[in-house]
Parts: structure tokens; C-alpha cells; sequence
């Protein structure tokens, strides 16, 4: 008699990410190569509450040369209804319907809980970081947040040629949500002069005070990187030339730091990522979330990972003497 294979469904929710394909992909070739069926879920939650066409067995031909591809060849979509346990429950059901036995969940914080939920109603569920944001504390990088980090440290290279020309500060919003590690990072990458990252980090007073300084040393240029939610920094770039007659313009770099093909760090890390996912389904372990730390693949428990939010840099404050 031929052994039952587990069945894995895998679906991608929230905000697409770079690195998002190549995590399916080898989900999906490593299910294949240790005998596990794999379902595709089109449209996140949305696809496993409407089931039907949504749902479909993907092999090895499935993921034929998506490792390149920004974005998610599943796609993704928002359900607000989803957060309702009777929705959840008439998911769980077609999924059961099907043989799954385990589903694999790829997305930031929104992702995360749902999948913890959907644990508890029965249905044991292995998550993965999928957001450019990096914003899930239980691991030191997400997939996603180095090719949105790459993206975002092009544009700033280029904004300063441009200020360069003019003798002009360039103030850039980047994204993040409620996290500031990619302004972080951005900020020591392309040698900012000013770097915020959060609320709490925005003196308008010290900013103004250093633009003024920069007229005084006749400076060329100047860069200032902000994170999203922050203020407005098109009245920022206004006040700045008004208070320090150093001409500004503000670029909101926007959701272009989601797309584009991921960087060899992302391909890496969402591989290593599906393929720990896919062994934990196979040994039977769900409510998990799988993590990066200290370069060493491990599994968290989703209710761990989502406790806390956390920037890149502990001790950023020592490393603001190198920016220029």
C-alpha cells in the first residue's frame, strides 16, 4: 500500500516582498524532492476562504524561473472579513477538504497573526518573514528588507548627484511602516548627514541647526533620510530652506522599494527559509514561526514572534559620529 504523502498549502498575504518567489519555490522543490504535495493559495487568506480555482497542486514546473522575480507569482490580497472566526473556521474546512495538513504563510505582522490564529482553530501553521519592512522581532532580517534596503540606497546615491549639481539637500522618505530599520540602514549606507528613524528621534530644532551649518561650510550637499509616518517632509524640506537658506526637496520614494528583482542575499536567505519550513511540516511542527539569528535557520513560536517590534541598530547613537 502506497504511503500517504502530506499535503502543504503555502500562500503569500500582506504586502508583496522581493524574495517572496524564491521562498515558494523551494518550498516547492523541497516537498518534491522529500515527498510532500504542495498547494499553491492565489490571493493570500482571501484565496483559502473562496477555495475553488484558488487552490492548485504545484510542482517542480510550477516555480521554473521565479527565483528572479520580484513580487509573488501567488499573489496577495487583503480579506478584512477574514479576521472573523467563522470565516477563519470555513477556510480551515476547505483546506481539510483537500488532504492539507499544514500551511505555510509567507508575510509580516498581519500574516503572522493570522496564522497563529488559524493554529488555534486547528489548522497548525509555519510562518515566514515576507516584508521589506523588517519589522518581525523574532529574526534579524526578513525577506525582502536588503533588496528595499539596495533600492532605497540607489535612489539616495542618485538624489546626491543631483544635489551635488545644485548645492542642495535632498530629504528622502523611505518606507518601514512603524519600523525604522530601513531608514537605519539606509542612513549609515549612503553617509547621510541626518538620519530619523522614528518619532521619538525627530528634533526639528537640532535638524535646522545643522542645516544652518551647512551654508556656514559652504557645503555641496546634504542628505537627510526619514522614515514614513514620521512628518511631512515636503514642509520639512520648506521649513529648512526657509530657516537655513540651504535650498531642499523632499522625494518620497514610496512603494517602488517593494518591487524589482531580490538581491543574492534575499534569493539566499528565503531558500533556506522554505526549505526549514517545509522539514517542520514533515516532522509536525506548527504554531511556529521560522527565524534567521546569528546566520542559523530556527523556529520560534509564532506567539514569540510577534511580541515585540525592534530596530536594526541597539546602539545606534554610537554609530552617529561616522555619518558625514
Amino acid at each position: 500500500m502506497e504511503e500517504k504523502r502530506i499535503k502543504i498549502g503555502v500562500l503569500t498575504s500582506g504586502g508583496d516582498a522581493p524574495g517572496m518567489n524564491a521562498a515558494i519555490r523551494a518550498i516547492v522543490r523541497a516537498g518534491d524532492y522529500l515527498g510532500a504535495e504542495i498547494y499553491g493559495i492565489k490571493d493570500g487568506y482571501k484565496g483559502m476562504f473562496e477555495a475553488g480555482k484558488y487552490i492548485f497542486r504545484m510542482t517542480r514546473n510550477s516555480v521554473t524561473d521565479i527565483i528572479t522575480r520580484g513580487g509573488t507569482v501567488l499573489g496577495t490580497a487583503r480579506m478584512k472579513e477574514f479576521v472573523k472566526d467563522e470565516n477563519r473556521l470555513i477556510a480551515i474546512n476547505n483546506l481539510k477538504q483537500l488532504g492539507i495538513n499544514f500551511l505555510i504563510t509567507i508575510g509580516g505582522d498581519g500574516t503572522y497573526q493570522g496564522a497563529k490564529r488559524l493554529t488555534e482553530l486547528g489548522m497548525p501553521c509555519i510562518a515566514l518573514p515576507g516584508t521589506i519592512d523588517n519589522d518581525i522581532a523574532s529574526t534579524d532580517f526578513t525577506i525582502g528588507f536588503d533588496t528595499a534596503l539596495n533600492t532605497a540606497l540607489d535612489a539616495c546615491d542618485k538624489l546626491r548627484d543631483t544635489s551635488n549639481a545644485h548645492q542642495r539637500c535632498s530629504i528622502i522618505e523611505v518606507m518601514g511602516r512603524y519600523c525604522g530599520d530601513i531608514a537605519l540602514a539606509v542612513g549609515v549606507a549612503a553617509g547621510a548627514e541626518v538620519v530619523v528613524y522614528s518619532k521619538e528621534t525627530f528634533y526639528l530644532e537640532a535638524i535646522l541647526a545643522e542645516a544652518k551649518s551647512w551654508k556656514v561650510q559652504n557645503k555641496r550637499h546634504a542628505l537627510v533620510v526619514v522614515a514614513e509616518h514620521v512628518t511631512d517632509v515636503h514642509e520639512l524640506a520648506q521649513e529648512i530652506e526657509e530657516k537655513s537658506g540651504f535650498s531642499c526637496r523632499a522625494t518620497i520614494l514610496g512603494h517602488i522599494q517593494r518591487g524589482g528583482s531580490p538581491t543574492a542575499q534575499d534569493r539566499i536567505l528565503a531558500s533556506r527559509m522554505g526549505h526549514a519550513a517545509v522539514l517542520a511540516a514533515l516532522g509536525g511542527r506548527g504554531g511556529i514561526a521560522i527565524a534567521i539569528r546569528n546566520n542559523e535557520i530556527i523556529e520560534i513560536p509564532l506567539a514569540e514572534a510577534l511580541t515585540v517590534k525592534k530596530n536594526m541598530f541597539k546602539n545606534f547613537d554610537e554609530l552617529m559620529h561616522i555619518l558625514s
